[in-house]
């Protein structure tokens, strides 16, 4: 056998190939941290967390939200009227309810509630515009809607021809206690509007004194339809159990973090969203943890809420914690309670510079969240464990760090079976206990997407001779430059390096000689104008990227974002070309 057979031997199988990088993985698995997900109340149903917590800590806050405190066993007692107030109006097991919510407790009440009633969740973005609306509740056939006040008019416009029978209202004004705290969200005082032909949600709880209905319902019976992003076509239905939010919830509270019921969580993320989902709502309840609930970000409000709460463990974009970092009145606020604090590069990138910052001011090291999907339901791999020496920030990016228990990933050739060896580019495929179990009503997206047990995700990544993970990109966006592939994201990622560097988009330029050029539009801090240069940006990329792979720049004031804070790169070329 050549050298080269004995070092791809592990190709010859896919058991073996697993085998292989499973034995990587372990030999760099960080001391401390369990190779097996913790499920403090064992592998049960959501509901049955809520219902056990209220049990053992009937008074203890399971959200705060502006100085209202809502318990446990209130949280528990509220959401069993809510099922019983769905099972009135005629919901059955497996019928679909959209909630279409901002960040307010009414949400909590509403999640629970129809898990109990043995509905499914649909989360539906507060964001949305009449088309997308009605694309959801079309979609999902969902004949109830939960929405707040000032959604609810969108509502009524797309009620007749999406078929919904009831319409249950609630607003901000329900959620707050007589004199909120800290500072509020204009919208959060905005005088109730009303909506006839609706059923006001509280009012309406008040009246369920019956028995919550009886329904048997599994752990592994569909849950929720968490919708992708739709970048690549219209959005689509993730069909989740509560196995998946279970298994999430143990992940991170035991693997990517360590979280227990002594924890208070804050997060302004928007829980119809898959990351704030799974931080604000699924995090504390499979802990038992308490969870400080902002309506929106605001750096003050969240300098107040931690200081205020003593707030232990928190998600956020590096964009807020720079934003934090640059306020005059940072270190007014004793934020020395965080403990676990991860963020998400979306613009801005976590670097050295940022770290060390956030470290002085609040004795916490910022880390990536690492990589997840809305079909995984996020958090397959974890990196805690490598910022001694900023070592995960000196990999290659993007760097995602390992998989968490009983989670595999693997690198194919796009389009074919076959296994890619270690260092080599491919699609990156995963397999996860929480994986979805297909898309709602798309059955060739998901014979596409689902292949004998893993998903195929249409992105490009690397797996390390380590067997570290790494994430390049989304295919559609890789460039060819004179033959070789440029990924986007790790042009972005080393701009991000840069402390001047605010945001970066990179798209490509058709080039008669070279195929395509990769053309960085990027944002600086407003005092650097005009020092921090093209050319000195140029040549910060030349210390860090292959020759290929250094970008024109273009230096712009704004990037075009979405509503989630990713760069919209179909509009950088006909905005900037």
């Amino acid at each position: 056998m050549t050298k080269s057979e004995s070092d791809t031997g592990y190709l010859r199988s896919e058991e073996a190939y697993l085998a292989h990088v499973r034995s990587l993985q372990a030999a760099v698995w960080p001391s401390g941290v369990p190779k097996e997900p913790v499920f403090p109340l064992g592998r049960r149903p959501l509901t049955h967390y809520l219902r056990e917590w209220a049990r053992r800590q009937p008074d203890k806050a399971a959200v705060l939200f502006y100085g209202r405190a809502m318990s446990y066993a209130e949280l528990d007692r509220l959401s069993d009227q809510f099922a019983g107030l769905l099972n009135r109006l005629g919901a059955r097991k497996g019928d679909r309810v959209a909630v279409f919510l901002p960040n307010c407790p009414q949400f909590y009440v509403c999640f629970f509630g129809i898990l109990k009633a043995g509905c499914v969740h649909v989360p539906v973005n507060p964001m949305f515009t009449r088309p997308e609306l009605a694309y959801e509740i079309n979609d999902t056939q969902a004949r109830i809607v939960i929405a707040h006040d000032q959604l609810a008019a969108l509502v009524e416009e797309v009620r007749q021809e999406c078929g919904v029978e009831h319409l249950v209202v609630t607003s901000f004004g329900d959620a707050l206690g007589a004199e909120p705290e800290g500072p509020l969200p204009p919208a959060l005082t905005a005088p109730r509007v009303a909506i006839p032909n609706s059923i006001d949600l509280m009012g309406a709880l008040a009246k369920e004194t019956a028995a919550p209905p009886q329904v048997d319902v599994a752990i592994d019976d569909i849950a929720a339809l968490n919708y992708t992003g739709g970048t690549t076509g219209m959005p689509k239905g993730c069909v989740h159990s509560q196995f998946d939010m279970l298994f999430t919830g143990a992940v991170m509270g035991s693997v990517s973090m360590t979280v227990t019921s002594e924890d208070v969580v804050i997060n302004f993320w928007p829980i119809f969203w898959m990351a704030g989902e799974d931080l604000g709502i699924i995090l504390p309840m499979v802990t038992g943890a308490t969870c400080v609930l902002m309506a929106r970000w605001d750096a003050q409000a969240y300098m107040y809420a931690v200081q205020r709460y003593r707030a232990t463990v928190s998600n956020m974009v590096v964009d807020n914690a720079v934003e934090i970092m640059s306020r005059p009145d940072a270190r007014d606020y004793d934020l020395s309670s965080l403990r676990e604090v991860m963020v998400a590069s979306f613009v801005k990138k976590l670097n050295p510079v940022f770290r060390d910052g956030w470290r002085k001011l609040t004795g916490t090291t910022l880390r990536e969240a690492a990589w997840g999907m809305t079909e995984t339901h996020s958090y397959d791999a974890f990196n805690r464990g490598w910022q001694d020496d900023d070592r995960d920030l000196k990999q290659r990016q993007i760097f995602c760090g390992i998989p968490v228990p009983q989670t595999d990933f693997k690198i194919m050739e796009f389009g074919s079976d076959r296994l890619l060896p270690l260092g080599e580019e491919g699609e990156l495929c995963v397999r996860t206990p929480s994986l979805l179990k297909g898309y709602w009503n798309k059955p060739d997206a998901t014979a596409e997407g689902l292949v004998n047990g893993w998903l195929r995700t249409g992105d490009i990544g690397m797996i390390s001779e380590r067997g570290t993970i790494h994430f390049l990109g989304r295919r559609k966006e890789m460039l060819k430059v004179k033959g070789m592939s440029v990924f986007p994201s790790e042009i972005e990622a080393a701009l991000g390096q840069h402390p001047d560097v605010t945001g970066s988009g990179v798209i490509g330029r058709v080039d008669e000689t070279r195929g395509q050029v990769p053309v960085a539009f990027v944002t600086v801090l407003p005092e650097r104008k005009g020092t921090t240069t093209a050319e000195v940006l140029a040549a910060f990329c030349r210390e860090r990227l292959a020759v290929y792979k250094i970008p024109e720049i273009r230096i712009v004031d704004t990037l075009p974002m979405t509503a989630t804070g990713k760069v919209k790169k179909e509009e950088l070329a006909q905005l900037y070309g």
